[in-house]
């Protein structure tokens, strides 16, 4: 799926046939879990690439995998130009964490109970060798206020916070060791609809304020559109369609995105009712020898994962 004029852009992320399979034990039978299988994109420099997908497709597991929380079973992973998928070793950790922060999907279970708000964002910075308390304090209250809290709050546990101040510490602490990318694993999914606008729209300012690279993992396909620059569709650890955000909802062409779009409600009740939803059956496209899938262009930067069969009759539909 790489670009064929991929030296003209600037890629700060290549992910190239990344696979993370996990092995698992039941009643003493051994089987294979294929979370993420052979997926490949690239994130260009500040841009905010979103992958969505249902639960259990692999997109967290993706995110996961590139930061290292998990070692990746095959394929490579590049930031900026050096390979950080191959055997970690602390200056590989460093660079890795100097570089790209992630921010979790769960704002109260991503923070200690028992630390202080100063302690948690502060954390980073003890680790890149910030000692002096005076300095770490001003920083941490600087970052605090920067994600629209107050001095005040550095003294406090995140148990006195509301879910979106508990996010926006999360953030802080993400923020505070100034990453070139941030990988948001569902970053306002567990947060009421009036507070994910107030997240999104602090993302989108930070992001312009701090030049970041944004990996955006969701799955509410409305919020995806309204942040991402790019957007891939994750199904059972594939990578099935990839296409600039405008391109993906006005065409989608793989049948599994277009069942995925289809489930979004419309907000007039009686559109709503009428409208027919489009489910995907997977058993629909009949691999086999001979006929197996791989990523096709439909035109510059929108990818489709189907077979050469499938993807002539795409090619027919796209001209129609």
């Amino acid at each position: 799926m790489k670009s064929d004029n991929r030296k003209e852009r600037d890629h700060i992320l290549d992910v190239d046939h990344l696979s993370m399979h996990f092995t698992t034990k039941k009643r003493g039978k051994t089987s294979v879990v294929k979370a993420v299988d052979d997926v490949s994109f690239y994130v260009e420099r500040g841009e905010t690439f979103g992958l969505v997908g249902e639960s259990g497709c692999g997109k967290t597991t993706t995110g996961r995998t590139i930061i290292r929380l998990y070692d990746p079973t095959s394929g490579t992973v590049s930031f900026d130009g050096k390979e950080i998928s191959g055997k970690m070793d602390k200056s590989l950790r460093k660079y890795i964490t100097d570089n790209i922060a992630m921010i979790f999907q769960d704002p109260i279970a991503s923070l200690n109970p028992r630390m202080t708000v100063q302690e948690i964002i502060a954390e980073g910075l003890k680790i890149r060798g910030v000692k002096d308390p005076e300095e770490l304090h001003r920083q941490v209250v600087a970052m605090l206020e920067h994600v629209g809290l107050q001095a005040e709050h550095a003294s406090r546990y995140p148990h006195e916070f509301s879910g979106g101040q508990r996010q926006r510490i999360g953030i802080a602490r993400a923020l505070i060791v100034k990453p070139q990318m941030v990988i948001a694993d569902e970053p306002v999914s567990a947060l009421d609809v009036s507070v994910q606008a107030q997240v999104i729209n602090l993302l989108n300012k930070l992001k312009e304020e701090m030049g970041l690279t944004i990996l955006f993992i969701a799955h509410n396909l409305s919020v995806v559109k309204y942040f991402s620059d790019r957007i891939g569709v994750m199904y059972y650890g594939k990578l099935v369609e990839m296409a600039d955000s405008d391109e993906l909802f006005k065409n989608p062409m793989h049948p599994y995105t277009r069942a995925l779009l289809s489930a979004i409600p419309e907000p007039d009740p009686i559109n709503e009712k009428k409208r027919k939803k489009i489910h995907y059956d997977p058993e629909m496209h009949r691999y086999g020898d001979g006929n197996q899938p791989s990523y096709h262009e439909i035109a510059p930067g929108h990818t489709i994962y189907c077979s050469d069969g499938e993807f002539e009759e795409i090619k027919k539909q796209w001209k129609a």
